[in-house]
């Protein structure tokens, strides 16, 4: 029987481990903060719980445009006129719900006789695992395979340290029990953006400060002007061209000091400066495991490091830093090493989601690519404000956006902005994933009325005789 050693418990880590037990290995997880990782406890569960209870405040802003009103609400039969998120009651059920995701997770694992050793591991030489147990004490394991899926945590900078009360790295946000007056968002990519909709749609002031010309600068450049069209429009102030230089806080004000003198002061401030991996200290480069700059794990396509038989999974890899890409690679890994079927990870089928107000969805080639000439495609834009749903729903934002080879008419690739986006991009990443040209996508029905006919009506628009 294979003995399997995997280092770190969130989605790369238990995922592999269930394959690996599946496929007939002896299995042992060394996890330091509880199965399901920074995804289930501090990063996606939480902030996507989170973000529910925002879209359901934007989705109340615009009640009284489809006909509802509250009313009783506001004492002595008089109408409520506003809505309000008790931001105590909000964290409780986000950590609530992150903590039982992670007992689910853990009792998945039990049930199948996988070990798991509460404690931090590190490499002794490609073949053993230490773990030092939370009680102080040591266990030596040695391995036939050891996975690496220690993670990554918030980047900081000597400038600007958090202090877990108003000046906030976004996995300690959830400790909040009173809305902010004036939240500052440092930082403007997926998580800054994030958490800049989600804050003003709770109904707090956001100042969003971002080092380049526009939000989310590594997405779709659509997809951006549409989202910070609508964020500004419903009253968020978005810095753009503005670098932080510092970040402090005196008594209940917190002051963001840019690089050109100006100043931004508010009563919280998150920072979204990017990710570290947790990478140093537990005998990688020892065990032959190559890192690059910014030390994060070399792996090839089936999870593979330099140093057979190590392998690694998820965020201490970098790349497209997903919960989906964590799972799957640290699957790829252990069904290489077992001998079971693989496929190497394409990247390329990878679909992601912003979780904004509207999200932006996206898969495979990108409009960059296009208009750089490193990927020859057509491409059909079809606005979401003619589809009859959206009238419906009072959705006016939002696009489908289909690339498809010339002459064949292959989908390679596809943006949706719109209302849950993150289940509208499917059918584009099925189409992606399956070499499905852009007439076979038109020609599987859709439900009247609804937004996904906008992707079938895209996929007509991109036909050739």
């Amino acid at each position: 029987m294979a003995r399997v050693v995997i280092i770190g418990g969130g989605p790369g880590g238990y995922e592999a481990a269930l394959v690996a037990h599946q496929l007939g290995a002896e299995v042992t997880v060394v996890d330091r903060d509880g199965l399901g990782g920074s995804a289930v406890l501090t990063d996606c569960v939480p902030s996507k719980t989170l973000i529910a209870t925002s879209d359901l405040m934007t989705d109340m802003a615009s009640a009284a445009e489809l006909g509802i009103t509250m009313v009783g609400d506001g004492g002595q039969g008089t109408a409520a006129t506003t809505v309000h998120a008790d931001l105590a009651q909000v964290n409780a059920r986000v950590q609530a719900l992150a903590a039982e995701q992670s007992r689910d997770i853990e009792g998945r694992l039990v049930r199948r006789d996988i070990t798991i050793l509460k404690g931090v591991g590190r490499l002794d030489g490609p073949r053993r695992v230490i773990a030092t147990l939370h009680d102080g004490t040591e266990q030596s394991i040695d391995a036939d395979a050891v996975l690496i899926a220690t993670g990554a945590r918030p980047r900081t900078l000597p400038s600007a340290q958090p202090d877990g009360e108003r000046i906030l790295t976004w996995e300690q946000v959830y400790d909040l029990t009173d809305l902010p007056t004036h939240m500052i968002v440092v930082g403007s990519g997926v998580t800054g953006a994030e958490f800049a909709s989600a804050y003003q749609s709770l109904g707090v002031p956001v100042t969003l400060i971002s080092s380049r010309d526009r939000v989310l600068p590594g997405e779709d450049a659509d997809a951006a002007v549409v989202l910070e069209d609508v964020l500004t429009r419903r009253g968020m102030t978005v810095l753009g061209k503005s670098r932080m230089q510092s970040v402090t806080r005196t008594g209940d004000t917190v002051t963001v000091t840019l690089t050109d003198g100006r100043e931004v002061t508010g009563s919280h401030c998150i920072l979204a400066l990017g990710s570290v991996p947790n990478t140093e200290g537990i005998g990688l480069q020892e065990a032959g495991v190559k890192l690059d700059e910014g030390g994060f794990v070399k792996i090839d396509r089936v999870s593979r490091t330099h140093a057979f038989p190590v392998y690694a999974a998820g965020d201490c890899t970098g790349g497209f830093m997903l919960a989906s890409v964590a799972a799957m690679a640290g699957r790829i890994a252990m069904q290489h090493f077992l001998g079971d079927a693989v496929s190497p990870i394409d990247l390329g089928q990878v679909s992601s989601n912003v979780f904004t107000s509207p999200e932006i969805a996206t898969v495979g080639a990108t409009q960059k690519a296009v208009d750089s000439g490193d990927v020859i495609a057509d491409v059909v834009r079809l606005d979401l404000k003619g589809n009859p749903r959206a009238k419906m729903q009072g959705v006016r934002d939002g696009f489908v956006k289909i690339f498809a080879r010339p002459g064949s008419g292959i989908v390679v690739g596809g943006v949706v902005v719109g209302p849950r986006a993150s289940e509208l991009i499917h059918p584009i990443t099925l189409a992606v994933t399956a070499n499905l040209t852009a007439d076979q996508l038109a020609a599987a029905f859709t439900v009247y009325p609804s937004m996904s006919g906008s992707t079938a009506e895209a996929a007509r628009r991109l036909h050739r005789v």
